[in-house]
């Protein structure tokens, strides 16, 4: 039974010839899926969200509240297309031949190498002034013209859109314009097809932050590159505009480049549905954010938002446009803001694109005229005329295959980790200024403060511990994320001047350190004995904290719509890890300045990803085989971006020079040698211990009283 995404881009493609994108492996969501997702299930939780889930603009309060936002919505889409921190900009090589003169205009065909081997393509358009063209004297606007999911890519040139018949309209209206494919389409095939290639739609390439969608952002960044380095172009007046999927490249390019003059996300900008393909959907970009805030993140340039009544973007006048709008208000720019919604079905027809040229106009030509604009009369050109690499004509020599593509995109972010790798205190302010924040964002972190709960106070709690008190208390995740249950051990007569505070991660939660009572077991019972106050927290979906619906909804959506799961919810590891952060954000706002995390049995690895919130940290490395991916690509551990941050070393990179216990390392867990190189480099080779056996409770609890 088709979605009712699919319905749309059935209807769709009836009316504009667009190819509905397929969805995860073939499988469907249910047609009432996005109403369902992200509604309350029990006990705080929600239900996971997909890409038809109702979204609202959230309510920003000043301008400094969105400049925050705005630079983690950058971030976000940096991180998630595995493009932060950018990638070296090697030598574009561009390559223009075979152009032809027509009425107004020029064209020209065009590759380069956005990576070295990675070839993209496309046409250059030129106002052509003896034949028509209007003479603008100096340089010219330059605009990239993107394009949607149509069969025939920038080819397309059907009554519902055309991609030629804007190119040739910029250009005869005095811009230069490019037109250049996605990948898989027309010229741009080292990656066979686009919706049938499985090329970065796995977990193994998501581990490294390769997808099909980071790989299009890129392009798009070197295609403004190209732009800039023509002569003939100001680049001070770079524009991009795109339909559909082009609409969405649109919006990723117009929050991240700030060369951008004007940007013209057509029929894309949506509180519904967000985008069907996995060129627009990588993991971790729409956790919490929609495509609204993403396209307000282009403000304050000009921007022209269009809609249609026949789609999901049939309330623009209503919803994004005003959400949008908000934002704009309050830069002080609310001018520069314009958004229209035509009745038509999913579309780039002559009447939206005229909306388009004549906002264009005003911004970038500052033509007083440009109200009146509308498209002339054109013809395209045959297909061959414009193919740069015809059927049967080899790619060039150098041109990478898909698998060597993947391994060099690893190979860059390995190089640049070690390149970064500190040896001095000014080393690592200087990896942490780059690496911190893609550990942030890559976990899905909402480090802000935790406010102190309200709740019962601490209350004796009878038993074997003399003096022994309890506070129980269910803590606020600054995400919105569902409350995160807190129990608070603590002995009053043995506390001093400082509280110190042990989080103990267990799989089975906190019933793993308390008995039916409450009473501490030995591990807790041993750092009380110490003066130390135990925090017990029931992590996301741990037996203390299970919910059966929510674990079966988020099983369920993993199987059918699993490519695009983790780029609209938190993995159970990401979910984990914000957990022990908010308890780590309360602790602090309470004055308790002194905090360890020990991580036992699988709890290790959250232990281990947390180790950055904490003061000391000890953790079972479970003798995990890192050497390959395998092990980091089950449900209970993956998550998305790991190896390409540099999974538990830069996590423990982060955390020095705290102390750091891992034992239980077996002889496979790849990086502790890395990470004691790290702790040597800043004199502190005394605080990292490596056990590559494993290590009896107590001894454990010794050492992080030891060292805390």
């Amino acid at each position: 039974m088709l979605s009712r995404f699919s319905v749309i881009l059935l209807a769709a493609t009836l009316c504009a010839g667009l190819n509905p994108p397929r969805r995860a492996m073939g499988s469907e969501m249910p047609a009432n899926a996005g109403a369902a997702a992200g509604a309350a299930a029990s006990a705080g939780y929600s239900l996971p969200k997909n890409l038809d889930t109702p979204r609202t603009f959230p309510k920003i309060a000043d301008k400094a509240e969105w400049d925050t936002r705005r630079e983690r919505i950058r971030r976000q889409v940096l991180i998630s297309c595995g493009l932060y921190p950018l990638p070296p900009k090697t030598p574009l090589k561009p390559k223009i031949f075979d152009r032809v003169e027509r009425d107004g205009y020029t064209i020209e065909k065009v590759y380069f190498q956005t990576y070295p081997g990675f070839y993209l393509a496309g046409n250059l358009y030129r106002p052509n002034p003896a034949a028509g063209a209007p003479h603008i004297s100096g340089r010219k606007p330059g605009i990239l013209v993107t394009h949607g999911h149509w069969k025939v890519g920038r080819m397309a040139d059907a009554e519902g859109g055309s991609i030629p018949a804007r190119a040739i309209t910029f250009a005869r209206m005095g811009c230069v314009a490019f037109t250049y494919d996605m990948v898989g389409y027309n010229d741009t095939r080292q990656i066979p097809g686009h919706y049938e290639t499985l090329w970065a739609g796995d977990r193994q390439h998501w581990l490294w932050s390769v997808s099909l969608m980071g790989l299009q952002t890129w392009n798009s960044i070197r295609a403004l590159d190209f732009l800039t380095s023509l002569p003939d172009v100001d680049k001070s007046r770079l524009a991009i505009t795109g339909e559909s999927g082009g609409g969405t490249q649109t919006m990723m390019l117009g929050a991240i480049d700030d060369r951008l003059a004007a940007v013209g996300p057509c029929v894309m900008v949506s509180h519904s549905m967000q985008g069907g393909c996995l060129c627009e959907n990588a993991p971790g970009l729409r956790i919490d954010y929609s495509n609204m805030e993403i396209a307000a993140a282009a403000g304050p340039k000009p921007q022209i938002m269009v809609g249609a009544t026949g789609d999901w973007t049939r309330t623009m006048m209503t919803v994004e446009g005003p959400g949008v709008k908000s934002v704009y208000d309050l830069l002080g720019a609310s001018d520069k803001l314009k958004y229209v919604i035509f009745p038509f079905n999913h579309n780039i027809n002559k009447t939206s694109r005229d909306s388009v040229y004549q906002y264009f106009g005003h911004v970038l030509l500052h033509d007083a005229n440009a109200d009146s604009f509308t498209e002339p009369p054109y013809k395209m050109e045959p297909v061959e005329a414009l193919r740069v690499f015809p059927d049967n004509t080899p790619m060039p020599e150098d041109a990478k295959t898909a698998v060597q593509l993947t391994q060099f995109l690893k190979d860059m972010g390995s190089e640049r980790l070690e390149k970064a790798k500190p040896s001095s205190r000014q080393g690592l302010t200087a990896f942490a200024k780059v690496y911190r924040p893609l550990w942030e964002q890559t976990l899905a972190l909402d480090l802000r403060p935790v406010a102190a709960p309200s709740g019962a106070p601490y209350a004796p709690l009878p038993g074997a511990i003399a003096g022994l008190e309890v506070m129980s208390t269910n803590l606020h995740r600054p995400d919105g994320g569902p409350d995160v249950p807190l129990k608070l051990l603590r002995v009053r007569a043995r506390l001093t001047g400082v509280e110190r505070v042990v989080i103990l991660l267990h799989p089975e939660g906190s019933a793993a350190f308390t008995d039916g009572a409450g009473v501490p077991g030995p591990v807790a019972a041993a750092l009380l004995a110490k003066g130390i106050t135990v925090a017990l927290p029931e992590l996301f979906l741990q037996p203390g904290r299970a919910d059966a619906k929510v674990s079966a909804a988020r099983t369920k959506m993993l199987d059918n719509f699993g490519l695009y799961f983790t780029t609209y919810n938190r993995t159970d590891v990401q979910e984990r890890v914000q957990d022990i952060a908010t308890v780590c954000g309360y602790l602090r706002s309470v004055g308790r300045s002194s905090i360890g995390i020990v991580g036992l049995k699988e709890t290790g690895v959250l232990a281990m990803l947390a180790a950055p919130l904490a003061d000391a940290v000890a953790a079972d490395c479970g003798q995990l085989d890192l050497t390959n991916d395998q092990a980091l690509l089950s449900d209970a551990l993956y998550t998305p971006g790991l190896r390409r941050m540099g999974d538990f070393r830069t996590a423990l990179t982060l955390a020095a020079p705290h102390p750091a216990l891992l034992y239980n390392t077996g002889s496979k867990f790849a990086g502790t040698d890395w990470v004691k190189d790290v702790y040597t480099g800043l004199g502190a080779a005394p605080a990292m211990k490596v056990e590559a056996g494993g290590e009896d409770e107590g001894a454990v609890a010794d050492w992080i009283n030891a060292h805390l």
